[in-house]
């Protein structure tokens, strides 16, 4: 058996997004991601997290990666290379345990978007060419670098990054005749261990592709990156996931169930001195659900709340609402609900933001949580909208509802 270890690289000092290696990324630590894809490959054998930093190390060991060493300082610098991290692996691990992989696959946390069978499908293509030092991850480039130039200052001329034979000007030329240019990702590096050792390189020589469908291109610098992967990870693309994989929106959708506070309203509450309370909602919510029911689609709200500004929202919205649950019985009433409506639960779907939610997940055919739901309900959602309860969430469910329709009708 081929031995081969996925090796993660996590240091613990970045600026860019501090502590971004065990942030919360789409309800996991960002590293939990990279954890995930070699732990779910059928080659690997091994996974090992390299870190200088306590926290990430326990992080790591909770989402079943191994530390066995700490990283030294001198090579979690700001330009530390990838190389000498990885050699101070291969070292240690020789001398203390006498382990020789054949192999060793490195995989970026700050490329955490990757299709199933990745690093199974880079592992294959090195073990199938025998001249091959490395397999990189590839996607066609964005920008074509035949039409890019060397920059040496406003007072001096351009002059073109590359030149391609046989044709004078490139550009100048149409894309459709320039070669066909590719860019590497972080996503995934698969290197056999005499290219680090012998030739002192993580890529050598021979260089082999794995061509990467370009929905999964991603390397996440800023706190705008963050925010937009999110997404790509709530759309539904089809990714190694640290927990259940999300399911997609129902092809069928007969009611829409919301929670209350949290979701319709952003779950501040004001209180007079005589004690009563005033909740804030957003209008917007409304706009769409005349439009749902039309196409045969119920909306209706669910909550926890006794208060009888639950029932007093709903008749502004125009939709029926069951209020006054128990905190523990929301997953049996909803239950309750669709029996009597003789709606079927794949049918449904449920938004929430809270704990007390999660039984209403479980039920529904697809649930649905706010931004600023809590961690927990974000982990457990098939997608996560970009609004924030009280903020138009409902109103963005209602759209994408909606547009998943027109398509269907187009």
């Amino acid at each position: 058996m081929t031995e081969i270890l996925a090796l993660i690289p996590a240091r613990g000092g970045s600026k860019g997004i501090p502590r971004k290696n065990i942030r919360s990324f789409a309800g996991y630590p960002l590293i939990a991601w990279s954890i995930a894809a070699a732990k779910q490959s059928r080659l690997v054998t091994r996974v090992i997290v390299s870190t200088d930093d306590e926290e990430i190390a326990e992080v790591a060991r909770e989402w079943g990666a191994e530390t066995p060493f700490f990283r030294p300082a001198e090579l979690a610098q700001d330009k530390t290379t990838d190389l000498p991290v990885f050699e101070h692996a291969l070292k240690w691990l020789e001398e203390i345990e006498g382990y020789h992989p054949e192999i060793v696959v490195q995989l970026r946390p700050t490329s955490p978007i990757r299709p199933k069978n990745m690093v199974d499908d880079a592992v294959h293509i090195l073990l199938n060419h025998e001249d091959a030092d490395c397999v990189r991850g590839v996607v066609p480039a964005g920008q074509n670098p035949f039409k890019m130039w060397r920059f040496d200052g406003e007072e001096k001329p351009l002059k073109p990054l590359l030149e391609v034979p046989g044709i004078a000007e490139p550009y100048n030329a149409p894309r459709q005749i320039l070669p066909a240019v590719h860019w590497q990702t972080g996503h995934i590096d698969a290197i056999r261990i005499a290219t680090i050792v012998n030739k002192k390189s993580l890529t050598g020589n021979v260089i082999y592709p794995l061509a990467v469908d370009p929905r999964y291109t991603v390397d996440i610098d800023t706190l705008t990156d963050w925010a937009k992967y999110e997404q790509v990870i709530y759309s539904g693309l089809n990714v190694v996931s640290p927990g259940r994989s999300r399911r997609q929106m129902p092809e069928t959708i007969k009611m829409i169930v919301c929670d209350f506070d949290g979701v319709v309203t952003d779950n501040l509450v004001l209180t007079d001195e005589n004690g009563k309370e005033t909740v804030s909602a957003s209008r917007s919510d409304s706009m769409h659900i005349k439009t749902l029911r039309e196409k045969g689609i119920e909306v209706m709200i669910l909550s926890s709340e006794p208060n009888p500004v639950v029932k007093a929202r709903a008749k502004k919205m125009g939709v029926e609402a069951i209020h006054g649950v128990g905190l523990k019985d929301k997953g049996r009433v909803m239950r309750e609900l669709l029996e009597q409506k003789k709606i079927a639960a794949e049918n449904v779907i449920y938004i929430g933001n809270d704990l007390n939610d999660l039984p209403c997940f479980e039920v529904a055919g697809w649930s649905v949580a706010v931004a600023d739901a809590y961690p927990e309900v974000i982990r457990a959602a098939d997608h996560v909208l970009a609004k924030t309860g009280g903020h138009g969430a409902v109103r963005e469910l209602c759209e994408l509802v909606l547009k998943q329709l027109s398509q269907k009708e187009n």
